[in-house]
């Protein structure tokens, strides 16, 4: 029987502080092939998942991804696709979503753009962006009596370096229709919603009987 080849969406997330769960699921299938209780979540489990699905019969063309440190070198042999509003998220927990400086309101701007456009549009917003506030992010700040500097707008910087360093990843989507990548990892972020929520109203169940749920509800 050949292979199933699909775009997987890949993530980890943890109920409550009690237990993590590592979901894999089917972006053309729209249903979820494979999870498992993990402690960490260190890249090492993403390898092991990708092992997994593979071993159940599934050929993984793309993956979808939130944008995690280490988890494109799992994939570096298939199109990864970086989740724009994990994207968008990371921006905004640097510069905040009220932001107060002209050039992280400026930022902003640019960023909430993300969705609604191609590379080639958002790469020249960035980069005239960059060209008016490089010199900006570059200002330094000199302890007085230590003699040690920091960037000064520190947090606007890495919200910048964050995009920039993404960038090749944000528009895979676009760049392989044929697969029909979704831009986003919501199809998994709303099972994980629903899943907390139920968790949330059954706060009496022990341990073994709260797995047991989300097993029933993730293999629905």
């Amino acid at each position: 029987m050949p292979p199933c080849k699909t775009v997987i969406i890949a993530d980890i997330t943890w109920f409550r502080k009690l237990f993590k769960i590592c979901v894999i699921r089917s972006a053309h299938l729209k249903k979820n092939i494979l999870w498992f209780e993990t402690p960490d979540e260190k890249i090492e489990r993403y390898r092991y998942a990708r092992i997994k699905t593979e071993k159940l019969g599934f050929e993984i063309c793309a993956v979808v991804i939130d944008g995690r440190r280490g988890v494109r070198d799992i994939f570096s042999d298939v199109p990864v696709q970086m989740c724009q509003f994990h994207q968008i998220a990371i921006v905004n927990r640097y510069i905040t979503t009220r932001p107060k400086l002209e050039a992280s309101v400026e930022l902003k701007m640019v960023v909430m753009t993300l969705c609604q456009s191609t590379k080639v549009m958002f790469s020249q917003r960035l980069t005239r962006w960059h060209n008016k506030w490089g010199e900006f992010i570059k200002e330094r700040t000199t302890d007085s009596i230590t003699g040690r500097w920091h960037y000064t707008h520190k947090r606007l910087r890495s919200a910048y370096r964050s995009l920039n360093n993404n960038l090749p990843y944000l528009f895979t989507y676009l760049k392989y229709p044929e697969l029909n990548i979704p831009n986003t990892t919501n199809s998994l972020d709303g099972y994980f919603s629903h899943l907390k929520d139920l968790t949330g109203i059954h706060r009496g169940l022990k341990g073994a009987m709260k797995r047991k749920l989300i097993d029933e509800i993730l293999g629905k």
